[in-house]
């Protein structure tokens, strides 16, 4: 199933995509007299109890809308945590001069830096080296405590678009990444959260990155120096991972570092990302966002 989050008149909701629309999960469980999660974050939580709960509300008549109609929301909105993985592609290593890990580097990001597909992302006055990163992100669907790499990807929910936007002046001004990694809408995601089961093999997906419509990014994730199930074996060996968790994976050659006369995201600059199977993420940079604009104007 393709499940997205978004926002009507009423407050937050979600829904699953169908060649009819886009059925809203709550409204549909409110006019049968279902009983239903009231987000993905809770749904994911649920485990199997979940999947069954959405199955009955998939077979009860649908509330349909279609998209257009709504302001999305990203696909996941409180993880308990927001783990990154630098370096994990072999020729983005070597494009910022870094030489390829013996271990996974991790950093973490917060709820802060989520965004969803087509929010305006505000590119803060201090970031002069803003920067994108198309990823793959995994989702955790079951409690992983030191599992094995084979038993690693049957904790996975599923599977969404990332990006992993960076501030890169920021991000090395020490060897700690952070400060140029979790700044407020940096961690674009959606537009979907693609169960796993319809992923015949994460480690076999087309990623592609685009900038006011230029490729900037093309490759595959079996390209990754660590794959999925190392990572969430290794970093389950130090944390137990819970339901809703997100892990980035990396990203491929193409980012602006690693150019020779490099040219930084501004204000107006459109990113679209993509990942094989699970949708277009597209966020457009400005200075301040459009909201907060208006906010402004009516002050004044």
């Amino acid at each position: 199933m393709k499940l997205l989050s978004f926002t009507t008149s009423k407050g937050l909701s979600y829904g699953v995509k169908t060649e009819q629309g886009i059925v809203d999960v709550k409204a549909t469980a409110e006019a049968a007299g279902l009983p239903v999660s009231q987000n993905i974050q809770e749904l994911i939580s649920k485990e199997e109890a979940g999947r069954r709960e959405l199955e009955a509300v998939l077979s009860a008549t649908a509330a349909i809308v279609q998209e257009g109609e709504f302001q999305y929301a990203p696909a996941v909105q409180n993880p308990g945590k927001i783990i990154c993985v630098g370096a994990n592609y072999k020729a983005h290593a070597e494009e910022a001069n870094m030489a390829a890990p013996e271990y996974p580097i991790y950093f973490a990001k917060f709820a802060n830096s989520l965004a969803a597909h087509e929010e305006e992302v505000v590119l803060p006055e201090f970031v002069d080296q803003g920067d994108y990163e198309v990823e793959l992100v995994a989702v955790i669907g079951e409690q992983a405590h030191q599992v094995t790499q084979e038993e690693a990807l049957a904790k996975v929910y599923g599977y969404a678009t990332g990006n992993d936007l960076s501030a890169r002046k920021q991000q090395f001004r020490s060897n700690q990444w952070m400060f140029g990694k979790a700044i407020d809408g940096f961690a674009p995601i959606g537009p979907y959260l693609v169960t796993a089961e319809e992923v015949a093999d994460p480690q076999n997906l087309t990623l592609s990155c685009w900038v006011n419509g230029e490729l900037r990014q093309h490759a595959n994730t079996k390209d990754m120096i660590f794959p999925i199930a190392e990572i969430i074996s290794d970093l389950s060996q130090i944390m137990t991972l819970e339901p809703g968790d997100v892990i980035y994976t990396g990203t491929p050659e193409g980012v602006i570092l690693g150019m020779e006369e490099p040219v930084w995201l501004k204000p107006g600059d459109e990113v679209a990302c993509e990942v094989e199977g699970l949708g277009r993420l597209e966020n457009r940079l400005v200075a301040v966002k459009s909201r907060e604009k208006k906010e402004q104007a009516v002050s004044l």
